[in-house]
């Protein structure tokens, strides 16, 4: 079984198929998805949670369309926005047994949006909340042009505000480095790879992903972008992770069904529920 372990099920993109769409992934070994809750900004936070419920609440749950679970945050560009309802309003979500993280939230450097001072004060505040509810964090970090400032201001955040913690969390997307997998690493994050891991020319990312110990990687869409290259420039789907799943197996000279069950291992170990291998 595999996991996408990062799918913004409740993408407009999917309006008209969300149902085939999941059935689909299921005919191609996924098992379960993580729903994200992020919307195109706080009020649409629980859109995700929502998705899960209906689908998850179908007979053909866990036998012909995977097993969802949904997270709740604030995307880095949205940061502006979040004020003491914002924050209440997360806290509400991660209370739900279904909303089992809290992102993507992060920082990104890269697109105008919110200001940096802005996406790290809030970005403080909703690691408070996400621990108190003793949930783990799925992170967004996209510097600039090369740069390393929005990683290091990350882990510098990480580092006062979150790894005594010990909850841990996801680097979702990883499109950094060796010393920022390796930093990811010993603070305790599982390192997760998508579509981009296929792109011709992403062989630094493959260079890196070949060095992430098995037993601390994740596979992701992040659906509904970044397809795999055979299907780039179109929707991109959960099923397709199962190609992700194979360039990562042969960076790390494994079978696939080993990646599938080592994937699952470490998602079901990060989140603390029962998932068959």
């Amino acid at each position: 079984m595999l996991i996408d372990s990062h799918a913004h099920l409740d993408s407009p993109r999917y309006t008209g198929d969300r149902a085939e769409m999941l059935a689909r992934a299921w005919q191609a070994g996924v098992g379960a998805v993580l729903a994200i809750g992020i919307g195109e900004g706080p009020a649409e936070m629980h859109r995700a949670l929502e998705i899960c419920r209906e689908f998850n609440a179908r007979p053909d749950s866990g036998s012909g369309i995977p097993r969802l679970y949904a997270s709740a945050g604030v995307y880095p560009h949205n940061t502006a926005e979040i004020d003491d309802a914002v924050l209440a309003r997360l806290d509400e979500l991660l209370a739900e047994p279904e909303t089992i993280a809290c992102g993507e939230i992060g920082l990104d450097y890269y697109h105008e949006g919110a200001p940096h001072q802005t996406q790290r004060r809030e970005l403080i505040r909703m690691l408070e909340v996400a621990a108190a509810r003793q949930r783990p964090i799925l992170i967004h970090c996209r510097p600039k042009d090369g740069r390393t400032d929005a990683w290091d201001d990350l882990f510098s955040i990480l580092d006062a505000h979150w790894w005594q913690t010990g909850l841990g969390g996801i680097m979702h997307c990883f499109g950094g480095g060796w010393e920022q997998a390796r930093r990811s690493l010993d603070l305790g994050f599982l390192v997760s790879f998508a579509g981009n891991l296929t792109y011709p020319k992403a062989q630094p990312l493959r260079d890196v992903a070949a060095q992430v110990p098995l037993d601390r990687v994740l596979v992701e869409t992040d659906a509904p972008w970044l397809a795999p290259a055979a299907h780039r420039g179109k929707r991109n789907e959960p099923a397709y992770v199962s190609l992700t799943a194979q360039t990562l197996a042969g960076l790390l000279a494994v079978e696939v069904e080993e990646l599938a069950a080592a994937t699952t291992k470490n998602f079901s170990g990060l989140f603390h529920i029962q998932l068959g291998v």
